[in-house]
């Protein structure tokens, strides 16, 4: 059933509002307010009716709903008497038509002061973001164990020997385990390869925590001057033997 009442309190003269009862559907019993203008104009919507009026008349203070001005509101609009109406807070009086805002922060930039209280803090911006690079699998060379490389013709390649002077660090690590890890290090790493700094207790204790993953899987090396007089010499025979034989 539809209501209709005439002289509404917050509009000028000749203006009626209309009630309208929902009949069908899960809105079914709510009711719709319209208000008529003098001319026969229909207005559904507060936003509509401020657009009609125009900005000579303020509905900041007006209850679409009831059709009533709110006295709390009323007082705070003379504050702004004179100025241009602000269709904006006009919506926000009413309840029934204030967006949702989800309360998050700005996405926005906004330039900010960095303070340091602490000499060993960072800021957000120091750490690393982005694609991470996944985490390595200790030891992974043991799942190459058993297998041989071979050439072109399917002829196994023999495994180098490695110096006695280069001892592996690790649990049950063969020799083509350790060649495979320094093969791998010197291939993929960017570093220096100078060997675990952790000694062999440790490593057997806690491979997580004692175990460098840039390194290959051998004892710290330090190379001496004598060691790399005599890798001079070993180049300069394979040198001279080859000189020989292009000679020949």
């Amino acid at each position: 059933m539809d209501k209709r009442t005439g002289n509404v309190p917050g509009l000028p003269p000749g203006w009626s509002r209309e009630e309208c009862v929902r009949q069908c559907g899960l809105s079914a019993g709510k009711t719709d307010v319209f208000y008529i203008s003098p001319d026969g104009v229909k207005i559904r919507s507060k936003p509509h009716l401020a657009r009609y009026l125009g900005e000579s008349f303020d509905l900041s203070a007006f209850d679409f709903r009831t059709g009533k001005i709110i006295s709390s509101s009323h007082r705070k609009s003379k504050r702004h008497k004179g100025s241009s109406y602000d269709y904006a807070r006009g919506m926000r009086q009413d309840a029934n038509l204030a967006l949702p805002i989800r309360q998050t922060a700005s996405i926005f930039k906004q330039p900010v002061t960095v303070i340091r209280n602490h000499p060993d803090s960072v800021t957000k911006t120091d750490l690393k973001h982005g694609p991470q690079e996944p985490p390595r699998q200790l030891f992974w060379e043991k799942r190459l164990q058993g297998l041989k490389a071979c050439d072109s013709t399917e002829e196994l390649i023999q495994s180098l020997e490695l110096p006695k002077t280069v001892l592996g660090i690790g649990p049950e690590l063969t020799t083509e385990n350790i060649l495979q890890s320094i093969s791998a290090a010197l291939h993929l790493g960017a570093v220096p390869i100078i060997g675990q700094h952790s000694n062999k207790n440790l490593v057997q204790k806690n491979p997580g925590v004692h175990m460098d993953i840039n390194q290959p899987h051998i004892q710290q090396l330090i190379v001496s001057d004598e060691d790399i007089k005599k890798q001079e010499l070993k180049v300069t025979e394979a040198r001279r033997k080859l000189q020989d034989i292009m000679k020949t």
